[in-house]
């Protein structure tokens, strides 16, 4: 069919060359130096462009520029040959077409850019709202329909308010959190033993973390509930918390603009005494992370010589980034709703993932102004609240809130001496980059061990020649200046960096991970497996998947579980609440001498506890049937000792 170009003269449409050089809608154009036809589209008056909507496709419906041409065709088919040949004489109005490259300034700059055919032309888009450039009333580039001038509107319209919106929206559907991994669920022996689980994924059936620690303690009870089914009641009751906490976290930067975030406190159970637990600021923190570690926790505080509740909570705060006035401001605005229920015969919060010295000192700080006494002070930085200055001091907090750390590596030597072996010279793979992993790699060094990896979120470190007292002071001073752990591959030329990677794979005896949950997945564990690895000691909780821990069980990987392992932490903690009196009325000549006698007395009843725990888990796990060689030993026995102190508590209580 023929029609009436723009310009006055006839031929086929102009759009088919257009469409040739673009393959799809919404196609990018990729190729820098590539030759299109574009033409400068409705201008600020055109109607058809208002009216477009700001998430939706192109419009199907002839705009009102085509309607006129259409009728303008109409019209000059009625007009006489004479006067036609008179219109073709006169200069008419041409919409100018211009052929430009896209040049690579062009494609470094507008890289949210593309092409895409708009009503029949083709037209510059924007890749986040989907508009196009819009002509310029002004043009500060020179030619109207040029590339520049394209982009020089749609530049105009990236800083519109609208575009800023449709940004904000994209970005935040891109942090919607999808759950699309169903929870792996294990087969059970006994039916009875699985519908404990089928009631909790019935009745919490999106907290997977939480599920999957109960999965952990149900498969290890399976025995113990085939024997007394009256545990299956108790069992029930106890994956219940007694009181769950949510509450909103209002706070304000050093900008003025105010912050919300969301609170936890979930007090798990205090069949036993009062709660103890820690207070996590991360940003993936909610309420299965807060049930779940407050789960582990009741069963790690019954497994220790202090009968203790459980509690765990925290907020989706993050920590990283903010100045000291502004992390102080959300942890006084956290403990304006949380304070009334903590105390000395409550709950009394510790350090956990995110939570300092820093961030304790200013929980504690509000706590006391608001419950108007000094009782019930935190585990943890006490002793700067002394009233002293003195070096010493601060070198005793070091000493005080991370010797329960050695346990874990105290519990490690005593699973190599059942085995007959020593732990001097034996290889050690280590994952994470904070506390727990900075003091885990100070005292295999300590032991005679070879510490060879640590990690953070973006890889890990390897030092074949192992680390040492020197190196990991340079790990601490890289951590403190926040600089990678890619530079100490520039001091240590033995060392090496990998991107994007876990250290499973390097060689090694054991391994203590002491990351986060589920950070070790069943190809992990198969690495594990073939490097050599023949015990893992969990120095975080539950760090394994439940793929992975039936990878480890059938290769007879030896697993000593966080609940057992970290159990000197709640000693420690106990232990600094007995001796705070005493620290508070030392003189500073005497300081130094009673603080030795003080660590060594601590350590002495750290290290029997630690024992006293380590045998209670073998004696309950051998009263059910698991040989002490067994992997599964340590595993489940850890979990039968702490179930059966705790449901003797809540059958004595009765109902409640």
């Amino acid at each position: 069919m023929l029609m009436l170009l723009p310009g006055g003269g006839l031929g086929m449409n102009p759009t088919m060359d257009d469409m040739n050089l673009i393959q799809a809608q919404r196609h990018l154009v990729r190729d820098i130096g590539e030759e299109i036809d574009l033409e400068i589209g409705p201008g600020d008056d055109d109607p058809s462009f208002a009216n477009t909507p700001l998430l939706g496709g192109p419009s199907q419906e002839p705009s009102a520029e085509e309607q006129g041409e259409s009728k303008q065709m109409s019209m000059v088919s009625e007009i006489p040959n004479a006067d036609q040949d008179i219109l073709k004489a006169q200069p008419a109005k041409r919409k100018k077409k211009v052929v430009k490259r896209w040049r690579e300034e062009w494609a470094d700059t507008y890289k949210w850019a593309y092409v895409d055919v708009k009503e029949g032309t083709a037209r510059i888009f924007c890749s986040v709202c989907k508009e196009y450039g819009r002509k310029h009333r002004r043009n500060p580039y020179g030619n109207e329909g040029s590339r520049n001038m394209q982009m020089s509107a749609l530049e105009e319209h990236n800083n519109s308010l609208l575009h800023k919106e449709a940004l904000r929206l994209q970005m935040a559907s891109k942090d919607k959190i999808v759950v699309d991994k169903p929870i792996y669920v294990k087969a059970l022996m006994s039916k009875t033993a699985g519908s404990i689980i089928e009631a909790a994924l019935k009745r919490d059936p999106h907290e997977a973390e939480f599920i999957q620690s109960v999965q952990e303690a149900v498969h290890a009870l399976e025995r113990v509930i085939a024997k007394n089914p009256h545990y299956v009641n108790i069992m029930e009751r106890l994956l219940e918390p007694e009181r769950m906490i949510i509450f909103r976290v209002p706070w304000v930067d050093d900008r003025g603009e105010t912050h919300v975030n969301r609170g936890f406190r979930v007090h798990f159970n205090q069949a036993l005494g009062p709660c103890r637990g820690g207070v996590r600021f991360h940003p993936k923190m909610n309420l299965s992370v807060a049930k779940f570690l407050g789960f582990q926790q009741t069963l790690k505080n019954a497994l220790s010589p202090y009968k203790l509740g459980g509690a765990a909570g925290g907020s989706d705060f993050d920590p990283k980034g903010k100045s000291d006035n502004e992390i102080m401001r959300f942890c006084q605005s956290f403990m304006n709703e949380i304070y009334r229920y903590f105390g000395t015969d409550k709950d009394l919060p510790s350090e956990e993932m995110g939570v300092g010295i820093r961030e304790m000192g200013f929980l504690f700080g509000q706590y006391r102004r608001l419950a108007g006494n000094f009782q019930g002070s935190f585990t943890g930085p006490r002793i700067f609240w002394s009233g002293s200055s003195l070096r010493t001091e601060a070198t005793a907090y070091g000493l005080v809130t991370n010797i329960h750390l050695c346990s874990i590596v105290f519990f490690a030597r005593l699973i190599l001496a059942e085995l007959n072996k020593d732990v001097k010279g034996l290889r050690c793979v280590v994952s994470g980059y904070g506390k727990i992993a900075m003091h885990v790699l100070e005292k295999l060094v300590a032991v005679g061990a070879l510490p060879i990896t640590v990690s953070d979120s973006k890889g890990y470190l390897v030092d074949e020649d192992g680390f040492d007292y020197m190196k990991i002071s340079f790990l601490r001073d890289l951590k403190s200046q926040q600089r990678s752990l890619r530079d100490y591959s520039k001091t240590y030329a033995r060392s090496k960096y990998y991107d994007e990677a876990k250290p499973w794979n390097e060689r090694c005896d054991f391994a203590i991970p002491c990351g986060s949950q589920n950070e070790i997945d069943q190809a992990d564990a198969i690495n594990l497996v073939n490097s050599g690895c023949r015990i893992l000691v969990e120095g975080s909780n539950m760090p394994c998947t439940p793929e992975a821990v039936d990878v480890l069980k059938k290769a007879n990987v030896i697993i000593a579980p966080a609940m057992a392992a970290g159990a000197g932490g709640v000693v420690a903690g106990e232990i600094e609440l007995n001796h705070e009196c005493n620290v508070m009325h030392w003189s500073p000549e005497d300081f130094e001498s009673k603080l030795q006698v003080r660590f060594t007395c601590v350590f002495v009843e750290l290290c029997e506890a630690m024992k006293q725990t380590f045998h209670r888990a073998l004696k309950a796990a051998d009263d059910f049937g698991y040989q002490k060689e067994s992997p599964e030993a340590l595993l489940h026995g850890a979990v039968i000792s702490a179930f059966l102190t705790i449901a003797q508590a809540m059958t004595d209580q009765g109902c409640v």
